[in-house]
């Protein structure tokens, strides 16, 4: 076949112009974070401020149940609210480009709309690892140290996957509010959600009822699970507790089943 035959779009696949339309959205979402630089300065320099706030004002003064250093529990909790609240920075792109116009162009375009909305998910899945690196190395500083080998690895995975699934809620989220002011909005539903967990407080330390609404929190799972795989203090006897490791992993299934589809869809009907 020649070098022609293979530059017409008809000579492609839909999967090769799937993928194609998904690399030039994570390149135009990296090529903004790169001319912007006080954008990324904020977004990687927040989780240093964050572990280093809560590690020194709260590390001499918190207990763990039974025993163990409150730093070994905390870590691993900053580490799944920094990628709870990752879905916040998610919808104010996404509304940005939407009251921008730059949707209606991407719909006006012969690419596939789920491009469009996984560009944006891949994107912010390489930022989050950026965000996860540059906070467990400022926890090793502080003198976390965590089991090395796959346990860490399997940790650094589980709060990815947490991520990928809290994508979805902020594409959706973003697709939906009308303004990037209203998106700074969500700041207080994000903060309940991660309080509300085993993220600095164990939810045996809770009153009852929001104890349990503690446990049965996915990001609750994602804190005891990593914990866990990272060899710090394991809490808990419920069931949803002992079952740390699945419930790490049956959460995002679920909340991307749910949203991702909702995602897909908005965009589609967004009007031209």
């Amino acid at each position: 076949m020649s070098v022609t035959d293979l530059s017409t779009p008809g000579s492609r696949s839909g999967t090769y112009w799937l993928l194609a339309d998904c690399w030039n959205i994570v390149r135009r979402g990296l090529t903004h974070y790169q001319r912007q630089p006080v954008n990324i300065a904020w977004q990687l320099g927040f989780p240093i401020l964050s572990v280093l706030m809560y590690g020194y004002v709260f590390g001499s003064a918190m207990k763990v149940p039974g025993g163990g250093d409150y730093k070994d529990f905390l870590m691993p909790g900053m580490f799944v609210m920094t990628m709870a609240f990752g879905f916040i920075n998610t919808a104010t792109v996404v509304v940005y480009d939407s009251t921008k116009g730059v949707i209606d162009r991407f719909r006006s375009m012969p690419m596939a709309s789920s491009a469009v909305v996984a560009g944006r998910g891949v994107t912010d899945l390489i930022i989050a690892c950026a965000e996860l690196t540059i906070m467990m190395l400022t926890a090793l500083a502080m003198g976390w140290r965590p089991d090395g080998g796959l346990g860490f690895l399997a940790a650094f995975g589980l709060l990815l996957w947490l991520r990928f699934a809290l994508i979805w809620i902020g594409v959706w989220l973003g697709l939906l509010v009308p303004n990037p002011e209203a998106a700074g909005g969500l700041f207080a539903v994000a903060f309940p959600l991660t309080m509300i967990s085993s993220i600095f407080v164990a939810p045996q330390l809770m009153p009852d009822w929001l104890g349990w609404l503690a446990v049965w929190n996915p990001i609750s799972s994602t804190a005891a699970a990593t914990r866990e795989l990272f060899g710090n203090p394991v809490i808990g006897d419920t069931w949803v507790e002992q079952h740390a490791l699945l419930m790490a992993g049956v959460w995002p299934v679920i909340l991307t089943a749910i949203f991702l589809p909702l995602a897909v869809r908005r965009f589609r009907k967004l009007s031209r």
